[in-house]
């Protein structure tokens, strides 16, 4: 489903240069929970960024369901990851000024899906992520919790074929940090593919499979004996 190999990242800031991901190679397949794991500044949100074409990795290649993405034009990144990847936050990202379910409803509005189908799609969501009874309030009137569950339909909504989530229980307490734990893993043994930044040892354990970075490269990759 996903393969990147020597992936290489690098940063200038007048000429110095800042070596952010240096030969990087992996492959995902589909149906997989992969955790990728490291100290503060090793790598991991850059990474997640290529992955999630929010940015051009300096070298190497990234194929995404059989297409290599790593260097398309910013208007053909935007096109493909609409279409095939969902994103999960730490900060949630929710606009405030927006309903619940006009938050989750908004891919579906980049995407050019009819106002019928949207609204279905939205309310089945939002059904399973059990935070229907919230779709007329806005983000600051939930907890911390709800917000993720929404910032999760949300990036559901849209079948995408890749979730990357980044730290996604880094501003939650740990009942729901533990919730939307479990939650992730459910929707991975759904078929759901998932790819998450974490500090967390204890989120990592809910993943399939754990790949460790440090100073810009793999230094460990290792399944989970569950």
């Amino acid at each position: 489903m996903l393969k990147v190999e020597n992936l290489r990242k690098s940063f200038f800031t007048e000429e110095i240069e800042t070596i952010a991901l240096n030969g990087v190679s992996f492959e995902v397949k589909e149906g997989e929970f992969v955790a990728v794991m490291g100290p503060s500044g090793c790598g991991k949100s850059t990474l997640l960024n290529i992955l999630g074409l929010l940015d051009n990795p300096t070298g190497g290649s990234y194929s995404l369901l059989g297409q290599e993405v790593g260097n398309l034009k910013e208007k053909d990144r935007t096109m493909f990851r609409k279409g095939n990847i969902g994103f999960v936050f730490q900060s949630f990202n929710l606009i405030d000024e927006l309903s619940v379910s006009e938050n989750v409803e908004l891919p579906l509005i980049y995407m050019g899906v009819k106002s019928s189908e949207r609204k279905e799609r939205v309310a089945k969501m939002l059904d399973r992520m059990n935070i229907s009874h919230r779709a007329d309030h806005f983000p600051q009137q939930l907890s911390g919790g709800q917000q993720q569950r929404v910032a999760i339909a949300r990036a559901l909504v849209s079948n995408p074929k890749l979730i990357l989530a980044d730290e996604p229980t880094g501003n939650l307490d740990s009942k729901n940090g533990l919730d939307v734990m479990n939650l992730l893993q459910e929707l991975n043994r759904e078929g759901t593919t998932i790819i998450m930044v974490t500090h967390s040892q204890h989120d990592a354990t809910f993943a399939s499979r754990t790949i460790c970075l440090f100073d810009g490269k793999i230094v460990t990759d290792v399944k989970s004996r569950l």
